[in-house]
């Protein structure tokens, strides 16, 4: 409750006893340790510590908690708080993304678009965007849009992309509404719609 009230301070105490609980040889409670690990990276009830937020997304991710495994492969992939590492980043992803975490595996999907930390692979990239853009990921859904667009990993299919770009348009994602304004602007992949593509320039 003081968690959700924004009361972090109050929170982190809970938090703490729940993730330091021991029963016997019984861990401390992941979903807590995971929400310590969000406090301490964020600074909110704490000073922010990067390095103590790892060790606590750490605890969690071990006992396979899947937003702690996504927040460290973060970490390592960003370098914050730990050493950059992209193949420890991707192992941590893809754990996340066997659960079905959708920010791991757009972040697989990005890891194996680019090439950062496995081969560059655009079929396994397109594979990770589309279980996460089925389930709603507005830059899984980019990042679909910009593949169908390209004809990267599929054949080139710029009515497809188009769809994929309105999905995440719909939801905010101002990369999307920029490129699907462009391509209302110029009729690629949706009918020729000069107030539409204005529509989507000002969002």
């Amino acid at each position: 409750d003081a968690y959700e009230a924004g009361n972090y301070t109050a929170a982190i105490s809970v938090f703490q006893n729940l993730a330091e609980k021991r029963f016997g040889i019984m861990p401390g409670h992941a979903g807590a340790q995971s929400y310590l690990g969000f406090l301490y990276n964020n600074g909110r009830g704490v000073a922010q510590d990067r390095k103590e937020a790892v060790e606590w997304f750490r605890l969690s991710a071990d006992q396979g908690h899947a937003t702690a495994q996504t927040n460290l492969g973060l970490a390592y992939y960003n370098g914050i708080g730990v050493a950059q590492d992209y193949k420890e980043a991707i192992e941590w992803f893809r754990k996340a993304a066997e659960q079905g975490q959708t920010t791991a595996q757009t972040k697989l999907g990005l890891a194996y678009y680019q090439g950062s930390g496995v081969a560059q692979d655009y079929k396994e990239a397109m594979k990770w965007f589309l279980m996460s853009a089925n389930r709603g990921d507005a830059e899984a859904q980019t990042n679909l849009g910009v593949m169908y667009d390209n004809g990267q990993g599929i054949a080139q299919d710029r009515t497809e992309s188009a769809k994929w770009y309105r999905q995440a348009a719909e939801q905010g994602h101002v990369a999307a509404q920029f490129i699907l304004g462009d391509a209302t602007h110029i009729g690629r992949g949706v009918a020729q719609d000069r107030k539409e593509a204005e529509k989507w320039y000002r969002k």
